[in-house]
C-alpha cells in the first residue's frame, strides 16, 4: 500500500521528522552553550535537604580553576600559601574543614594518572562560592543576615528544573572540599604536561630533591608526550554545593559545609593493608600472594580444617589458628621474587609507582613462588599441622599459658626473614632449593627454628627482644641476613665480621651480651653458629 493513502503512516513519518529536528535543535543548542568556559551542564540532584548539581570537567580546567578548601576566605588569617594548609591553633581549630594537605603524595598521583592506561578517579565534591557572601553588607543578605539568594547560579533548561548550566564564570570561585589529593594529582600532571618535570616534595610541601621526568615515564612506562597532552583534556566529575543558600545566615551554611566535610570523611573508611592486597591488580607482589594463597595446599581453605590465611589483618593474634596473613604473603613474595624480576617495583629514587607485569612474568613469579611452600610443606615443624598440631600450640612462647614451641615459622616476621634470605640465595648466589631446604631440614629436627625466647636460639635477641618478651620485627633484616650466612651463602669475612658484630650488639642488654651459653659474658666475646653442613 503507498504510503499517500495511508494516514498513519504519514503521522508516523512527521513524528519521526519532529523528532530529529527537536535532537538536531537541541545539539546546536547545547553545543553553543557547552562551548563556553563560564558554565557547565548539569543535573540537579537533593539529598538530606542540600542541594547539589553533578556535572564534569576537564582536567585542565579542573586544576586551573579549583582552589584547595583552606583557601577559603573564612580561613585566610590563619592560611599558610607555602603548604596551603590552615595553620592549627585555638582560633582556628574550631574552622578548619580539612584535614592538611600530604604534598608526597603529588608525585605518585600524578603518575598514577600518566602511566596507567585504566587510571580513575573518583568525583570530587566542590564548594561554589562568590565575593558577597564574605561581605555581609552586601546586597545580598537582608537586615537579619540571611541570604536573599544562593550562591550557584544555576539556569534551568527543563520544566521541572533539574537539567540545567551552572555559572562558573570568573567571578565565582570554587574550593574542593573532598578531593584535595586527587586536585594535588591533576595539578601535578598538568605541571608534568607543560614542563615536563615534576618535583617530588615532603609532607609539608618541602623539596625531597627528587624529579619525575617526562623522560623518566616513556623510559620506563613507555610513555609518549602526546598521550600525556591528550590527558589534559579527559573529563573527570564534579558535584557542586553553594557555600551559601537562600535563608541561610553565614554561620548556619559554615556549619551546613563543615558538617558535609566531616561526614563525607567519616564514610570514606581507610582500607586495612591486607585489604589493599586483596584488591591490587597493578602490583605483581601482591597478585602472586593472592593467586598461591588460594591454590597451594599449605594455605588455601580446605574443609573440615581451620583457615590458613588471616585476609584483612596485618597481624596474628596470640589464639588465631591461621599459619599467615595475606599482608605477610605479599611481603614474602616480594622479598623473594624482586631479586628475579627488580622491575616489578621502580627504583624508589624516581618515585615511580608499580605497574602490572605481563601475564608470562606473572605465572612465572607464581611458579616460583609456589616452589616456596613445596619445600616449606616438607619441614618437618609444618608437617605437624597435618598430625593434628594446630599454629597457636607452635607460635606460643614457652613461659605463655599453655605453654608453646616459640617456632619463628609460625610468626609472619620470621616468615618475611626466611623469604627475603631464600630470595638472595636462590637468585643471587645461584643455590637451589633443593640444597636448601635439605640443609634446613635438619636444622629444623634439630629445633633450630624453635625455642626463639631461649638464650640458646640463634633468634633470641634477634627476633625476640628478651626485654619486652615478644617479637621483635626490628631483627627481620638481620634474621633474613643470619640464614644466608647458616646456609653457607656469606663468604665476605668482612660481612661476616659485621654480622657477628649485629648479633652481639641484638644480644646485649646494657654492658653484658647474653651468650648462647645462657651466660653473661662481653659482647666481642659473642660467637656465630657453625654454617650448616
Amino acid at each position: 500500500m503507498n504510503s499517500a493513502t495511508n494516514p498513519t503512516s504519514d503521522i508516523a513519518s512527521q513524528i519521526l521528522e519532529r523528532e530529529n529536528q527537536e535532537k538536531q535543535a537541541l545539539a546546536l543548542l547545547l553545543d553553543r552553550y557547552l562551548a563556553r568556559n563560564d558554565q557547565i551542564l548539569v543535573q540537579k540532584v537533593e539529598m538530606g535537604g542540600s542541594e547539589a548539581y553533578i556535572g564534569s570537567a576537564t582536567l585542565e580546567w579542573f586544576a586551573r580553576r579549583v582552589r584547595y578548601a583552606s583557601r577559603l576566605p573564612l580561613l585566610h588569617q590563619k592560611f599558610n600559601p607555602d603548604t596551603e594548609n590552615v595553620e592549627i591553633d585555638a582560633e582556628s581549630i574550631e574552622e578548619i574543614q580539612q584535614r592538611p594537605l600530604d604534598w608526597s603524595r603529588q608525585a605518585a598521583l600524578a603518575q598514577y594518572l600518566a602511566a596507567r592506561k585504566t587510571h580513575k578517579f573518583p568525583p570530587v565534591l566542590v564548594v561554589i562560592n562568590q565575593p558577597w557572601v564574605d561581605n555581609p553588607k552586601a546586597d545580598q543578605w537582608n537586615a537579619k543576615g540571611r541570604a536573599l539568594k544562593s550562591a550557584t547560579n544555576f539556569i534551568p533548561l527543563d520544566k521541572d528544573a533539574t537539567v540545567g548550566l551552572l555559572d562558573v564564570s570568573q567571578d565565582v570561585t570554587i574550593f574542593a572540599l573532598d578531593g584535595q589529593h586527587r586536585l594535588m594529582g591533576v595539578q601535578g600532571l598538568i605541571e608534568l604536561i607543560q614542563t615536563g618535570k615534576l618535583p617530588r616534595y615532603k609532607k609539608d610541601k618541602k623539596p625531597s630533591g627528587g624529579v619525575i621526568t617526562v623522560d623518566d615515564l616513556r623510559e620506563e612506562y613507555q610513555v609518549e608526550p602526546a598521550y600525556l597532552q591528550n590527558l589534559a583534556n579527559e573529563k573527570i566529575g564534579i558535584e557542586f554545593i553553594s557555600a551559601v543558600v537562600t535563608g541561610e545566615t553565614y554561620e548556619e551554611a559554615r556549619r551546613r559545609v563543615r558538617s558535609i566535610f566531616v561526614h563525607v570523611n567519616l564514610m570514606a573508611v581507610p582500607l586495612s593493608k591486607g585489604q589493599l592486597a586483596q584488591l591490587d591488580e597493578d602490583d605483581g607482589f601482591s597478585i602472586v600472594a593472592r593467586k598461591v594463597a588460594v591454590t597451594h595446599p599449605l594455605l588455601k581453605d580446605i574443609e573440615g580444617r581451620n583457615p590458613r590465611v588471616n585476609w584483612d589483618s596485618a597481624t596474628v593474634a596470640a589464639k588465631s589458628t591461621v599459619l599467615t596473613t595475606l599482608q605477610a604473603l605479599q611481603d614474602m613474595s616480594e622479598r623473594y621474587l624482586q631479586q628475579k624480576f627488580p622491575k616489578w617495583k621502580p627504583l624508589p629514587k624516581k618515585g615511580l609507582i608499580a605497574m602490572r607485569p605481563e601475564n608470562e612474568e606473572l605465572e612465572q613469579g607464581i611458579k616460583d613462588f609456589s616452589q616456596v611452600f613445596d619445600y616449606l610443606a616438607t619441614l618437618l615443624s609444618i608437617q605437624k599441622l597435618e598430625h593434628g598440631a594446630e599454629t597457636p600450640e607452635l607460635r606460643r612462647f614457652s613461659f605463655e599459658k599453655g605453654g608453646g614451641d616459640g617456632n619463628i615459622l609460625f610468626r609472619p616476621v620470621g616468615q618475611v626473614a626466611l623469604a627475603q634470605a631464600l630470595g638472595i640465595l636462590v637468585f643471587k648466589k645461584g643455590f637451589s632449593l633443593k640444597t636448601i631446604f635439605d640443609k634446613l631440614q635438619k636444622y629444623d629436627a634439630d629445633g633450630g627454628f624453635s625455642g626463639m625466647e631461649n638464650p640458646q636460639s640463634l633468634w633470641y635477641g634477634v627476633l625476640y627482644d628478651p626485654n619486652k618478651k615478644r617479637v621483635s620485627v626490628a631483627g627481620k633484616d638481620l634474621a633474613a641476613r643470619l640464614i644466608v650466612y647458616i646456609l653457607g651463602g656469606i663468604d665476605d669475612d668482612m660481612e661476616r665480621a659485621e654480622i657477628r658484630r649485629e648479633v652481639a650488639e641484638a644480644r646485649t642488654m646494657e654492658d653484658q651480651a647474653m651468650g648462647f651459653n645462657g651466660k653473661f659474658l662481653e659482647p666481642r666475646k659473642v660467637g656465630l653458629p657453625p654454617v650448616l653442613l
